[in-house]
């Protein structure tokens, strides 16, 4: 699922769902913006497959990103933990 695009690395993910009304909201401004939301359900089970992908696995849908558990560990040390409070 790794892919290098203009010699960067990027991260690809997908999206399975059930039903198109699980997609909340699509759009995208122009050439630079895009927003996807949705709803997988609630959460079945979260997983890695073969330490290469992050597999979350809900009643409606599956989400899948390519990122390793080196890669959450990583993040961690760069960024320290975050709280994100409601307003």
């Amino acid at each position: 699922m790794s892919q290098i695009r203009n010699g960067q690395d990027e991260r690809m993910f997908t999206i399975e769902l059930k039903s198109r009304g699980d997609v909340k909201r699509l759009s995208w401004d122009g050439d630079e913006k895009v927003l996807v939301e949705g709803s997988i359900g609630s959460l079945k089970h979260a997983h890695f497959l073969e330490d290469l992908v992050l597999e979350a696995i809900g009643s409606n849908g599956v989400l899948r990103m390519d990122l390793t558990s080196r890669d959450l560990e990583a993040s961690k040390l760069i960024s320290g933990p975050k709280v994100r409070t409601e307003e």
